[in-house]
């Protein structure tokens, strides 16, 4: 039967974007002299892992590819090349053209090989280069010294056990071995105690073991990184021999056996002390490492189904609660159904942390983006970031990406001065980023912070002014003049280049944090720098509610969202021109939304003094939402509307509630902008008439 290797090509790109990201970071690591021999052996393991593996799966460019690179990363390792910041910035490219060919090779589109071979070229330039100091021996001395035996000799013995499903698991113990050849002068011998009778012998399971005798000063992560590809799935034990193994702890003795016969090509046989015990005790360590594994592999769309069906259990929970409430003599009935609501919200707390990520996953993408633009603009940049495991859901993590890629291009840009403007400023001339996350009141808070030269107030404002956002004569607080940096196009740089200057990137990050359910507030000191403050909820699958009932209509509108709740009097309602009908609330007036006219429903009241008035803000701006009456605050699981209806502005989605009923979610954002909507209408209706 043959092994179809294409099962195991998901699991593999999967685990070298994730190795890639790794590598990339151990990178940039290095780039800012933090330089130790852990960081080069974790670059290396990448490379060789990236190019067994695709050797194994007959991904032959990557593997070529990989090989060279692997080279002068042995090098590095070796101590032959020093760090620099143009070697760093080929590996850079390296790690980018690895992840782009890897892309490229899972959705099966071709390659650009004009770049592969510039950039082959470029490593195979650094090394010609007399950088590398040759330490290599002749070929045929060194092989002298690994036959002899005299007391000189120095390396490694290894005994070498794959498990039952390496073979199964696409994985080619004769290519391993060929790989450590390539480390020194080494002399192989088969070990076939347990291989069994020809009728019990399964053609999917390795029952060969392996010998070898290593010779060299070669480092053991440079042995064990030859194995890294079967890692849990062999038997490998390491033995130094020669003037080195004095320093070096003896290994684990385990039960001598007889001997294989002696090969030839082997002058000495193996030692007793790393034998093999016996086939039960490769059993036993291959069974042992088969059911070891800290986490498994899930896909979001299962952990979505999981989540849909504990809501819907919530949902069921509350009926039932309710049902059993006017009952009486039903006290065990009520307190079981109380134990149960509490292990519901358990259960609800515990899928939901599943669906949890750090927001490392985000920022580990910024240090690169700073090093690369820093270094085009001409900039000395520090980027500091804090709070990086702080959790929140997958759903927001994968949304606030770009949002934050912006934040930081403009704070790079814009913020940080040049050198000579710091060091003129009487400032340092690195310039100092930080990202920072933590969790505040049931939300997520991410604040993007600069000590460059602020925002400039005067210029925000008359560019404003020019294009007609603000009128000649208006007045407004510097909360709002900041806030025009989020108008779609709106942009103050005098020159347009491929980083900035079109407008293009802060009215996304409004667009993009509104649609998440979040806030962006902007704190800016003229000369010390500013600060963006991105207020996020944890997650987008359960929102905490106020209820608010306008005739037999329940709407759930958002807790984040409510600023207070009135009772309006006559005396301070007015009908502007202009604006339509307004209230005053202290020195600010601010349009009424009755969300019976807005929805066409049928209210209990039309009078302002026998409802109540909420008053909601989003993107600055706040209005006054009539309702006939405010009943409890609950958290709610959502139900998308563009799934099972259509979308609709001002509606987030719907929820059921616990008698039964269906209640649609207020989207305080949209609800302002239909009845923005509405009014231009109304207003141009009547200016026709």
């Amino acid at each position: 039967m043959t092994l179809d290797l294409a099962q195991f090509h998901d699991t593999f790109f999967e685990e070298s974007f994730e190795a890639l990201d790794q590598m990339e970071a151990a990178l940039l690591k290095l780039s800012a002299g933090a330089v130790d021999s852990e960081l080069i052996n974790t670059i290396f393991r990448v490379a060789h892992s990236i190019k067994g593996g695709s050797a194994t799966f007959g991904f032959g460019d990557v593997a070529a590819f990989t090989h060279t690179l692997e080279t002068l990363l042995d090098e590095l390792r070796a101590g032959k090349r020093q760090v620099s910041p143009p070697l760093v910035d080929v590996l850079l490219r390296s790690s980018d053209l690895m992840r782009d060919m890897l892309d490229a090779t899972k959705h099966k589109r071709a390659l650009d090989k004009e770049r592969v071979k510039a950039l082959h070229g470029e490593i195979e330039a650094f090394l010609k280069s007399a950088a590398a100091k040759s330490v290599a021996a002749p070929a045929a001395a060194t092989a002298a010294q690994a036959l002899s035996g005299t007391s000189e000799r120095t390396g490694w013995r290894i005994h070498f056990v794959p498990g039952s499903k390496l073979l199964r698991n696409g994985n080619d113990p004769l290519r391993i071995l060929r790989e450590l050849q390539t480390l020194g002068p080494c002399v192989i011998r088969v070990d076939a105690r347990y291989v069994p009778p020809l009728a019990d012998l399964d053609a999917e399971e390795c029952r060969l073991a392996w010998n070898a005798e290593l010779s060299g000063d070669i480092h053991e992560d440079q042995v064990r990184a030859v194995f890294d590809w079967v890692e849990g799935e062999c038997e490998l034990l390491l033995e130094r021999f020669g003037a080195a193994a004095a320093a070096a702890p003896a290994p684990v003795a385990a039960p001598a056996v007889a001997p294989a016969p002696p090969a030839a090509a082997v002058p000495t046989a193996i030692p007793a002390a790393i034998a093999p015990a016996a086939s039960t005790a490769a059993e036993a360590s291959r069974a042992t490492n088969a059911g070891e594994g800290g986490s498994i592999r899930v896909s979001i769309e299962k952990i979505d189904e999981l989540l849909n069906s504990v809501g819907e259990l919530v949902i069921t929970q509350s009926v039932l609660s309710q049902l059993a409430a006017p009952l009486e003599g039903a006290e065990e009935l009520r307190s079981a159904l109380g134990q149960l609501e509490r292990h519901m919200r358990a259960l609800q707390e515990s899928v939901m942390r599943v669906r949890m990520l750090p927001i490392s996953f985000v920022f580990n993408r910024f240090p690169r983006l700073v090093r690369d633009l820093g270094q085009r603009l001409g900039k000395k940049i520090e980027l500091t970031m804090i709070g990086d495991q702080t959790e929140l859901d997958k759903t927001v993590l994968e949304k606030i990406g770009d949002p934050l890629v912006h934040l930081v291009r403009n704070s790079i840009d814009h913020g940080i001065e040049s050198p000579e403007a710091r060091v003129a400023a009487g400032k340092s001339a690195h310039g100092t980023i930080e990202l920072n996350a933590y969790h505040k009141g049931g939300n997520v808070v991410v604040e993007v912070k600069d000590d460059g030269g602020g925002l400039k107030r005067d210029k925000i404002l008359a560019k404003a002014r020019e294009r007609g956002l603000v009128g000649p004569d208006e007045e407004l607080s510097e909360e709002r003049i900041y806030n025009l940096i989020f108008a779609p196009g709106f942009s103050t740089a005098d020159v347009v280049s491929d980083v900035s200057g079109r407008g293009v990137g802060m009215d996304v990050v409004k667009r993009n944090i509104n649609e998440l359910g979040g806030h962006v507030q902007i704190h800016s000191t003229p000369g010390k720098g500013s600060m963006v403050r991105i207020r996020l909820p944890l997650t987008l699958a359960i929102l905490d509610g106020q209820l608010a009932r306008v005739g037999n209509e329940v709407y759930v509108v958002p807790i984040v969202s409510i600023v207070e709740t009135m009772q309006v009097r006559k005396e301070l309602v007015n009908s502007i021109a202009s604006k339509g009908e307004v209230f005053r609330l202290r020195d600010e007036y601010l349009p009424i939304v009755r969300l019976y006219d807005l929805f066409g429903i049928q209210p209990d009241h039309t009078e302002l003094l026998d409802g109540l008035m909420m008053i909601v803000e989003a993107d600055g701006k706040r209005v006054g939402l009539f309702v006939d009456e405010l009943m409890s605050q609950q958290q709610v699981v959502i139900k998308s509307l563009e799934t099972n209806f259509r979308p609709v502005t001002g509606l987030a989605g719907a929820t059921m509630l616990g008698d039964g009923r269906v209640a649609l979610i207020l989207d305080i954002p949209g609800v302002i902008t239909r009845f923005q909507t509405k009014e231009s209408r109304r207003e141009s209706a009547q200016r026709a008439a």
